[in-house]
């Protein structure tokens, strides 16, 4: 079912695969027609994931990055609209002979042959698909039947992932779902090998035996995936419950012993998660916060910059648009800390401003990321450097300073999708800055999602007023770190956010969580 976590059980599965030393990449697939999640409303679908190579993706791929530690590629997601979008184009140009084309084979196949495509260039060990979506809907319908076919060819092994509600009025776990789930698959053609039950409290034995009884699977195949303090528990998880020994045998992969110093370095970084020494309290100030999933790196780049001060980070979410209103300011009172999240619209951008300048003014912690540099930009140049009404192009086209604009190349732009300032670009840091001290490196990368920049013509006058250009591209051009002086307030254009893990948290988010542990202690 849609939303259960089949990502963190998918990143699971790979990490498991990990601490044995085999090469595991995942692969995501989507049933939706778009192209890619590049032209989706965060509020529908949550955040826009990027990766180095440009390609914007689900948000699953940011948690299987998480997991992995290490950078993947578009080439691993495939929507429905990739899939349509090849079949057409293949059927124009003649390539099935004038047969009439349907979703089986011809769909199916292609959705085979894009896996075994990934397959042949990155000849990894392991490929952990996830099919997206729920069992039973169209959408994913044709998803199903194509790993009922790749199971044909290939050594393959099937895990679904379900749902246990318990019900309070009756006090047990239900199993009903579940059954009716699994029939769905064996309707389809695909007996799963494991069954992971999603709950709120932990996998009762009654239950576990009523799910093999139905499922035609040994009880040690009910896996137990229950609520925990923790996502990054999981993979260790599921090792209690067998479920690695299990997969490896059953993929008859060759047989390695496991990497204990990884594992053991994995739950010391975790234990720092759920068993921190200490807390401190930031907030962050977005205009998508009924959504938190809009917000995903961003809350686990903070969780890993929290578990590598062994501080427990708690985050106050802050309705930008509150801040616009009377007293709305008083929210950020007990904070030691504020980010400003990236974001496209005008909505809420005034808060976000109100919220910077409380940072600047009092000496607070500040870390904007893309948006949030923007707006640092503009609250500098309005509130510092007197340029009344100074704003972004996007916002107010007609000011007088627009201190940030529109990107050149951006300007005979018409197609949305896939045409922003995308992926990772090398960064030129001043020594003697905020950020230079945080990444103690003069050439950096970071991924970037966005359409306008630092408008230069205003570059002089704010820097004559103090702001400091702490971050440029390679060739000066564009302003990729700004800064303030007297305190740690920095923004930066990237989302340096999308390239933290907890075995390698980054380290902006690490530096702005030392700040705001040291603002605690007065």
């Amino acid at each position: 079912m849609s939303g259960l976590g089949k990502g963190v059980v998918t990143s699971s599965v790979l990490k498991m695969l990990d601490f044995y030393g085999y090469d595991a990449y995942p692969i995501k697939f989507d049933g939706y027609l778009n192209h890619d999640c590049g032209t989706m409303n965060p509020y529908r679908h949550g955040e826009v994931f990027v990766l180095d190579d440009k390609s914007e993706v689900d948000m699953d791929f940011g948690i299987y990055e998480r997991f992995l530690n290490k950078s993947l590629g578009g080439d691993l997601s495939i929507t429905g609209g990739k899939l349509f979008g090849a079949v057409i184009n293949r059927e124009r140009k003649g390539g099935y002979l004038g047969e009439d084309v349907q979703i089986i084979p011809h769909l199916t196949n292609q959705a085979i042959e894009n896996v075994e495509v990934v397959a042949k260039r990155r000849k990894p060990d392991v490929i952990v698909i996830e099919v997206g979506g729920t069992v039973g809907d169209i959408e994913n319908s044709y998803f199903i039947e194509a790993m009922r076919q790749l199971a044909l060819k290939h050594d393959t092994v099937f895990l679904n992932l379900t749902y246990i509600p318990k019900m309070d009025v009756v006090g047990e776990q239900k199993t009903k779902p579940a059954q009716l789930g699994f029939r769905l698959l064996l309707q389809s053609g695909i007996r799963p090998n494991y069954v992971v039950c999603r709950s709120s409290s932990q996998l009762e034995a009654k239950t576990k035996e009523k799910l093999a009884l139905f499922s035609n699977l040994s009880t040690d195949r009910i896996i137990d995936d229950s609520d925990s303090k923790s996502i990054y528990l999981m993979p260790l998880h599921f090792m209690k419950q067998g479920l690695d020994k299990l997969i490896i045998k059953d993929l008859k992969l060759e047989r390695k012993s496991i990497d204990r110093k990884k594992v053991e370095q994995w739950e010391h970084k975790v234990g720092r998660i759920v068993k921190p020494s200490n807390s401190v309290g930031i907030a962050v100030v977005g205009k998508y916060t009924r959504l938190r999933d809009a917000y995903a790196s961003v809350t686990e780049a903070i969780v890993h910059a929290g578990a590598h001060t062994d501080y427990k980070v708690n985050i106050k979410w802050v309705e930008a648009t509150d801040l616009e209103k009377k007293n709305g300011m008083k929210q950020l009172e007990d904070v030691n800390g504020i980010i400003v999240p990236g974001g496209f619209g005008k909505r809420g951008t005034e808060g976000m401003i109100n919220a910077i300048r409380y940072a600047r003014e009092n000496n607070i912690p500040y870390l904007g990321l893309c948006l949030g540099m923007q707006l640092m930009v503009v609250e500098y140049a309005r509130n510092v450097c007197g340029l009344e009404n100074a704003n972004s192009a996007e916002f107010n086209s007609k000011s007088k300073y627009r201190v940030i604009d529109l990107m050149e190349n951006q300007k005979g732009v018409k197609q949305k999708g896939g045409t922003m300032r995308l992926g990772s670009w090398r960064c030129k840091l001043r020594k003697g800055t905020l950020a230079f001290d945080a990444y103690k490196s003069a050439q950096i990368e970071e991924r970037h999602r966005h359409r306008y920049e630092f408008n230069n013509k205003f570059r002089n006058t704010l820097e004559k007023c103090g702001l400091v250009i702490s971050g440029t591209t390679k060739d000066g051009n564009l302003v990729e770190f700004v800064e303030w002086k007297g305190g740690f307030g920095v923004a930066t254009q990237a989302h340096p956010e999308l390239k933290s893990r907890l075995e390698n948290p980054s380290p902006i988010f690490v530096s702005f969580v030392d700040n705001a542990i040291e603002k605690s202690k007065g």
